[in-house]
């Protein structure tokens, strides 16, 4: 039996999907991964899976690449004959579906993890941009078997939208989280703050370091982290030279991209994410499992990571006032952070733990 992942980038497999790899493997698959470049294929290869590069630019909008892109995963469904193929994120959903589609392929299974730029941006171009997106995964979707999404307001919307029948859809946790590796730390002795999280507007880290600003206002104490790398392709990019002002007034300290993310939430008490949208944000469910309370966005995928006043707190998307006023309030009640953290890993294992995620993956694939 053979099975082929289709991923938008190679880090995604090994750091959000690599448990998934090695359960389709002791079902007896062999195991197929498509990424678009050779970076890390040593870490894909040791989960036990073989890989193939297949170029595709994430964020392009040529119509001739993306095209090609459904040529070769075409011809390699044609040539490996899998019994069924799992694809995320846009491009290798749509592009993925058709291609298998087309070669034949019995089961076909598309995770959507998140609306992404073309549904929360509202400028122009984010607009036309999602007409679209949006037809496309109306094309896309209708030769998958399985629609797979990590939150229910996604797949209402979906639904809504006519770009796919609810009766191929089904809902997950997200895409889980090792219990085992990320695991609780004690805090720091200082109250602080962290952000994982590409540089983008979408991310909600304009909200963040305007909230940093106003807290160390008060608290100038108070240390902020952030890491995440400088975007240049995404067209909601927060300019460097903007990040960088809050970095040289001393509002936060930013980290670069790291294999191992759990040193930073060990160096945080509370952790932060005001995104706009999300599928399920796997950063939030790393923290919970680490036992560190949650303020992120009463939005999409966000919502369902906490119980307000239980393992964190809600706050309006694009709210730095409110964001700084959650911040003040773990500051002010030191208490609280313990008692938060622990109710977010109660919350994590009960819901997010990566095994229970992946049973369901699995049945859901008929794998």
């Amino acid at each position: 039996m053979k099975f082929i992942l289709i991923s938008p980038k190679n880090r995604t497999v090994y750091n959000f999907r690599g448990d998934l790899v090695r359960e389709i493997i002791n079902k007896g698959y062999e195991v197929l991964v498509t990424g678009p470049d050779n970076t890390d294929v040593d870490k894909i290869t040791a989960l036990g899976a073989r890989f193939v590069e297949i170029p595709m630019n994430k964020t392009g909008t040529s119509i001739l690449g993306d095209l090609k892109y459904s040529k070769r995963l075409y011809e390699l469904f044609k040539k490996e004959k899998p019994d069924a193929v799992l694809a995320y994120t846009v491009k290798p959903v749509v592009y993925g579906s058709i291609a298998a589609k087309r070669a034949g392929v019995k089961n076909i299974n598309g995770m959507i993890t998140g609306g992404g730029y073309a549904f929360t941006s509202k400028s122009l171009k984010a607009r036309v941009i999602g007409i679209i997106v949006r037809t496309l995964y109306k094309i896309g979707l209708s030769g998958a078997d399985n629609i797979i999404f990590q939150n229910s307001d996604d797949l209402t919307e979906f639904c809504d939208r006519g770009l796919v029948k609810r009766d191929k859809c089904r809902v997950v946790n997200g895409s889980g989280v090792n219990t085992s590796h990320f695991v609780p730390v004690p805090y720091p002795e200082k109250t602080s703050f962290f952000m994982l999280s590409r540089l983008l507007k979408s991310k909600g880290v304009a909200e963040y370091l305007e909230a940093a600003e106003t807290v160390k206002r008060k608290y100038p104490d108070t240390q902020f982290y952030l890491l995440g790398k400088y975007e240049t392709a995404m067209q909601d990019a927060i300019p460097r030279e903007e990040i960088e002002r809050y970095i040289n007034d001393g509002v936060v300290t930013r980290f670069e991209e790291t294999s191992d993310v759990r040193p930073y939430y060990e160096k945080c008490s509370v952790y932060v994410l005001p995104s706009y949208r999300e599928g399920t944000p796997r950063t939030v469910l790393e923290a919970m499992a680490m036992a560190r309370p949650i303020i992120t966005t009463d939005t999409q995928g966000c919502r369902e990571t906490v119980e307000d006043g239980r393992n964190g707190f809600l706050v309006p998307v694009g709210d730095s006032k409110t964001l700084a006023d959650r911040m003040l309030y773990f500051i002010e009640n030191t208490d609280k952070i313990s008692q938060m953290g622990k109710e977010s890993k109660a919350l994590c294992d009960e819901k997010y733990e990566v095994a229970k995620v992946n049973r369901d993956m699995l049945k859901i694939m008929s794998l």
